[in-house]
Parts: C-alpha cells; structure tokens; sequence
C-alpha cells in the first residue's frame, strides 16, 4: 500500500515562495491604490516594465539585508512587521532616488505615502497568511528519527533548531543497551516491529536514519524500511539531512569515510570563479580602505577618549595552507589583555575597552584586515583566520579542522553569518561546521548571500 505523506514546502520552496508572493503582493497592492486613489506615480503596464524590475531587484536585496527571507524570523508576525518597515522604507529610499529608469518624483508628496503604504500593506497581508496557513502544524514535515539513543536528543534539538516546520514526533532506538532519557512529550519513542502501521497512523512524513546497518539497523528494521522505499516513502540518512537543513557538515560524525562528505566545490579549481574572487577582494579592499581613511579621524577621537593606547594592534593567524601571517585590527582590548597567556574572546569580555565595544559590535575594528586583502593574504569571504596556538589545540579535539585551510581565510564567511561568536571548543566545532559548508558549496550566488548577511549584521548591530 503506498504511503502518502502530507503536503510540505521544503526549505528553499518556502524562501522562493516568499520572495515571489512578496513582490506579487506588492505589485497587486500598488495596482488597487492606482485604480482606487488618485496614485499615478507608479503604473503596471509593458511600457514600464523596467519599473517593475528595479523595484523588485531592490525588494529583494533589502528584504535579504533586513532578514525577511530568514525561516526563524518569518514565522514571527512581531519581528516581520519590524523587518518589513524597514525593508520597504530603504526600498522605497532608493527606488525614489534612482535616475532614469524610475518613474518621475511625483508633485504630490502625498503619493509617496501611497507608494509606501501600499508596498507595506501587500507584504504584510502576505506574511500575515504565510503565518496562518504556510507555518502552521498542518503544514509541519512530521519526521521519524531511527537511530542510536546518544545521538537522538542532539539530532532533535539541531534539526528543529534550523527548520521551524520541521518536526521530530518521534524516534526508534537502535542501541537498546542505552537508554534515551528524558525526551519532550511531543516526541514518543516507537517499537521496531510494524514500522509501517507506525508512520500511517501517526502521519509520518519522512524517516531519518541515524544508525549504520552494520551496527545499528538491524536486518528485520532494514527489510521495513526496504518496503517502505519501495512504496514511494521518504527515507534518508542523517548526514544527508542535516547538511540540507542546517548548512552545516557534522564533522563530528563523520570517520573513515570522510571523501563522502568533502567533494569540495568545484569553484575551488574554476580558474573564471578564482580570477573573479580576487578581483573582487581588490575592489573590496580599495573601496574599505578609502572608507577607513574617511572615518580614521574620528577612530582616532574615540582611541584616545575611550582606549588610551595604541590605535593598531597586529597579531599571527594562520592562513590558506597553513602559513602564518600578521592580521591588522583596531585595538579593541586593554594593552595587557593578554598578560597571562592566549584567551577566548568572550560574550561580555572584561579585558574589551568601552570603545572597544563600539567597534566590536559596529565591525569597524576589522575594517584594517582590507590592507590584509589588498596584500593577498586575506580574502573578503573566507573561514576566519585564528591564532596558532588556538589551531593546534583545536585540531588536537575537532576532527578535519585544518581542512578550513584550504582557502584564504575571510573578513566574513559563512560560520560569521550564520553561527555565533567562537569563544569556545563546542563554538569552534559549530562553526568549523560552517566553513566547511561554504568550502564545499561555494560559489558567486553564495558569496553575495554573504556579503548580504553581512550587511545585516552590521545593521542589526550583531558584532561582539
């Protein structure tokens, strides 16, 4: 009997539904106002059709800055109504300021309003039904893990963690010497016999294998879950799964097979995507130099009140292939911060300035590491460069942490845009994580996905 799973819009189907219903909300909305208001400003029609290009191109950029396509975030109407605003305001900003193939500024400031408003109204109608219809339970991917009992908690918390609509309601324990422990009420715990009246009866839509079938799946759970693939039924390893969903490799589970997991992107040897890469570092590099000796004057002001020290700091990372060079920072920390050996930089960090907070938390500090660019040491996207004595140890605890070597390490990269701040060994495996990702996957579409973040961290204020 084949098995027929519930409707559910995978990851990259829910962020393409949202910017396409975005912009045709939009464009509906600016219509009704044009036909229901006296709104000339704006008008669809073949002729203008550039119009409707220009103003979608910048809806999406800003809505990327902004955070309107983050999954986390798009569930919750409080923060998209923030995010919305601010959106539209910086798309309306720039769509009003654009020469040439924009309509003319109206007379009538109150049209303005019109197209702002309009624009607002569209997306948040929108939003407010992808809440109420797209995010609800009934539109949850109800998930089946098979597995050993150690792994299980963490595969919970790290799947739910990246999809709000992916949900775990249960699991079978593959390891019955080891006992799984306190588990949510939302997730039971499933025997192995009759696998198939367990996912119909509880509305399975897909099974996550977490066990190898020398040591875990057993030959009658393996004969069930042949039948159930036979039948059409989603079945797929973990590995596969988390990688999908969390952009990340699990390195940590990864062993002996570890050339499964690491066909690195084929950008690495595309000699087009490398001389595109490095000219972009030395635009990047010139355009964050002149930018730096535009505010240096008033960096300088804030040092001598609120750092009373040296404005410049440099200190040894380790570099694509594993050599050494000096990064350049703005000083950020006392001048004996480091009296007493290496340290973790860390969440509220005693040893970090008052000014040292501001440019911290505003990225400015990094902003020297372009002369590291400029020079060809660095690259704008990269792994972050760490010392060498952190290199060591962590390559003594992280399996495969020197392979984030094999590119030039970055002023921003994947693991700063989408994990938190390194300040520890369980940090560094999450964002090793990242980098590795970005390593295999890399490409143009995923670097101006970075450089967007970026953006947004910045603007968000997310620095530490």
């Amino acid at each position: 009997m084949a098995l027929l799973p519930d409707i559910h819009f995978e990851i990259s189907e829910r962020k393409i539904l949202l910017r396409i219903l975005d912009t045709l909300f939009v464009l509906a909305c600016l219509q009704l106002v044009g036909n229901f208001f006296d709104f000339d400003y704006f008008k669809i029609s073949q002729e203008n059709w550039l119009w409707i290009i220009l103003l979608t191109g910048y809806l999406n950029i800003f809505g990327t800055v902004f955070e309107l396509y983050n999954l986390q975030q798009a569930s919750k109407f409080q923060t998209i109504l923030k995010n919305t605003i601010l959106t539209v305001s910086v798309t309306a900003l720039f769509y009003l300021l654009t020469p040439f193939y924009t309509p003319e500024l109206p007379e009538n400031r109150l049209q303005i309003i019109y197209f702002f408003l309009a624009m607002t109204f569209g997306i948040l109608v929108w939003r407010w039904l992808y809440i109420t219809l797209i995010s609800s339970p009934r539109f949850y991917k109800r998930v089946l893990i098979v597995g050993d009992s150690f792994d299980i908690k963490k595969i919970i918390s790290n799947l739910e963690g990246a999809d709000p609509n992916y949900k775990i309601v249960g699991y079978i324990n593959t390891d019955s010497s080891n006992e799984v422990g306190d588990m949510p009420e939302t997730v039971q715990e499933y025997p192995i016999e009759n696998l198939t009246f367990t996912v119909s009866r509880n509305g399975i839509s897909e099974i996550v294998v977490a066990s190898d079938y020398s040591d875990g799946v057993s030959k009658p759970l393996y004969l069930q879950l042949i039948n159930l693939l036979e039948s059409g039924f989603s079945i797929r390893e973990y590995m596969q799964v988390y990688e999908e969903i969390t952009q990340r490799i699990p390195v940590q589970h990864v062993d002996k097979d570890f050339y499964r997991y690491f066909p690195f992107s084929r950008s690495n040897q595309n000699k087009f995507y490398k001389l595109f890469h490095r000219l972009f570092d030395i635009i990047m590099a010139l355009i964050g130099i002149a930018f730096f000796l535009i505010i240096f004057p008033f960096v300088l002001i804030g040092n001598l009140i609120g750092n009373r020290g040296p404005i410049f700091y440099t200190q040894k990372r380790i570099g694509r292939n594993g050599f050494a060079f000096k990064i350049i920072k703005l000083r950020t920390m006392v001048t004996d911060a480091e009296k007493d050996g290496a340290m973790w930089a860390k969440k509220n960090d005693t040893r970090i300035t008052r000014f040292g907070k501001f440019l911290r938390r505003s990225r400015i500090d990094e902003i020297p590491q372009f002369f590291n660019i400029l020079f060809g040491e660095m690259s704008v996207i990269g792994p972050r460069p760490e010392r060498p004595v952190f290199v060591r140890e962590l390559s003594e605890q992280i399996p495969f942490y020197e392979t984030r070597h094999v590119v030039k390490p970055g002023l921003t990269g994947w693991a700063q845009v989408m994990g938190s701040y390194g300040s520890s060994t369980d940090d560094a495996l999450e964002k090793l994580q990242f980098d590795l990702y970005y390593i295999k996957h890399r490409n143009l579409f995923m670097d101006l996905s970075i450089v967007l973040k970026t953006i947004s961290t910045v603007v968000f204020y997310r620095g530490q």
